[in-house]
C-alpha cells in the first residue's frame, strides 16, 4: 500500500511538473480555452462566494458582539473581525468553495473524456493533452482564487458592517477605521495570494483525478467525488505548510520593511 502511495505521489508531482512546463505554451496557443476556464472558475463562482461572505461576516458579529459586551470591549469588534476574515477564514473559505465545485466539476469532465475516448483520440492525433487540458485549467484556477478571496473578503466586511449598523453602536466610519487596527499589507497581502497556490492545486489534483479516471459511467462519478475530497484535502495540506513559510519569511524581513510597526 504504502509502495502504491509512493508510486502515485511521483507520478503526480512528474504531471505537475508537466504541467507547469507547458503553462507558456498554454498561455501563448489557447488563452481562448484560458478565458473560458477562467470564467468557468470565477464568474459562475461569485454568487456562492458572496453569499459564503456575506453569511460569515454576520454570523461572527452576531457570535462575538455579545462576548465583547460582557466585557465592556465591543469596539475591538471590527479589528477582530478583520483579523479572523482576512488572515484565515476568508482565504481558506475560497479555496475550499473553488475546491468544492471545480474538484467535482473538472475530475468529471475529464474523466467523461476519458469515457468517450476523447483523450486516446488526441494521443493518436500526436495531441499532448497537458498544454490545451490540463494547463488551461490550472491557471484558470490559479488565477481566479485570489480575486475570489478579495470577494469573500469584502462580502464577510459588509455583512459585519450591516450587522453593526442595524446592532451595535458604531458608526460606518468607525467600523471601517477600527477594522484595520490590527493589520497591515504585510498581513493581508501574502493570506491572499498564498491562494494562488490553492486554486493551482485544486486544478492539478482534479485533473489528474479525471485523466485517471476508468472508461465507465460508474468510474465518472467516481472519480466527481474523488476529486473533491481530494482536492479539499489539498488545500488543508497547503495551508499549513505555506502558513509557518510565510511567517517566517515576514519574520525574516522579507516583508519586514511593510510588517514593521
Amino acid at each position: 500500500m504504502v509502495a502504491g502511495w509512493l508510486a502515485a505521489g511521483w507520478k503526480f508531482l512528474t504531471f505537475t511538473v508537466q504541467t507547469a512546463a507547458a503553462v507558456p505554451v498554454a498561455i501563448t496557443r489557447h488563452p481562448g480555452e484560458v478565458l473560458v476556464q477562467f470564467e468557468q472558475v470565477f464568474v459562475r463562482s461569485l454568487p456562492v462566494v458572496a453569499g459564503a461572505g456575506l453569511s460569515v461576516g454576520l454570523v461572527t458579529w452576531l457570535q462575538t458582539h455579545r462576548l465583547l459586551v460582557q466585557h465592556g470591549a465591543e469596539s475591538t469588534l471590527p479589528s477582530f473581525l478583520a483579523v479572523a476574515v482576512l488572515v484565515e477564514i476568508g482565504p481558506i473559505l475560497a479555496g475550499l468553495l473553488v475546491a468544492s465545485r471545480m474538484g467535482a466539476g473538472l475530475s468529471a469532465e475529464l474523466g467523461t473524456m476519458v469515457l468517450n475516448e476523447e483523450i486516446d483520440a488526441r494521443l493518436a492525433l500526436g495531441v499532448d493533452p497537458v498544454p490545451s487540458l490540463v494547463s488551461p485549467r490550472a491557471i484558470a484556477c490559479a488565477a481566479a482564487v485570489p480575486l475570489l478571496t478579495v470577494v469573500l473578503d469584502a462580502s464577510a466586511m459588509l455583512g459585519g458592517l450591516a450587522a453593526e449598523l442595524s446592532a451595535g453602536g458604531l458608526t460606518a466610519r468607525l467600523f471601517w477605521s477600527r477594522s484595520l487596527t490590527f493589520l497591515d499589507l504585510a498581513d493581508i497581502l501574502p493570506a491572499t495570494l498564498k491562494t494562488a497556490v490553492f486554486g493551482m492545486l485544486i486544478g492539478l489534483t482534479a485533473c489528474w483525478t479525471g485523466l485517471n479516471a476508468d472508461s465507465s459511467a460508474e468510474a465518472v462519478g467516481q472519480a466527481a467525488i474523488r476529486g473533491v475530497v481530494r482536492s479539499v484535502l489539498i488545500v488543508f495540506a497547503s495551508n499549513v505548510v505555506m502558513v509557518p513559510l510565510i511567517q517566517w519569511s515576514v519574520a525574516g524581513g522579507r516583508w519586514s520593511v511593510i510588517g514593521s510597526p
